[in-house]
């Protein structure tokens, strides 16, 4: 027998049962940044990359993505969310990106993933709309910052 959530008795892979949990408020924030050079962050500012509002779709990108978490990240329960919030900010003097998403649920799990996979899919749309101008793009330090409800609680990492 397995001790592992996401395995059944014979080794096989299942989705967790969560029926048994209470619905409550769940919360999570997650971080990230992209990093590009001075110029591409200046064009990004002034909208002169050739595909567009890299801001605005990359914000779009990473609400879309935390909607669809369940379809990409295997064993992920399907959540109603009842909101996302993605914020895009440019710090200038490290010529960084800085993606923070929030998801919020009330559901009977958490929407970390939703978290994750939103400033994931909004980092990689950066990348994606400026790799023409700049090849360089690195995306660094996505992690949880904080997350909220449920039996385990609270949890801050800043």
């Amino acid at each position: 027998m397995s001790d592992f959530t996401h395995f059944d008795t014979e080794g096989r892979a299942r989705m967790v049962d969560i029926s048994d949990k209470d619905v409550t408020r769940r919360i999570a924030i997650a971080r990230g940044e992209v990093k590009l050079s001075a110029q591409t962050l200046e064009m990004i500012r002034s909208q002169k990359i050739g595909k567009g509002d890299v801001l605005a779709v990359a914000r779009l990108a990473g609400i879309m993505a935390a909607k669809r978490t369940a379809e990409i990240v295997p064993l992920c329960h399907p959540l109603p969310l009842s909101s996302v919030e993605v914020e895009i900010r440019a710090i200038d003097d490290l010529a960084r990106l800085e993606i923070e998403a929030k998801v919020t649920t009330l559901g009977r799990t958490g929407v970390e993933m939703e978290a994750l996979t939103s400033v994931t899919a909004a980092a990689l749309t950066v990348y994606d709309m400026v790799k023409s101008q700049d090849r360089s793009v690195e995306l660094n330090n996505i992690r949880l910052l904080f997350k909220d409800g449920g039996k385990s609680g609270r949890f801050e990492n800043r």
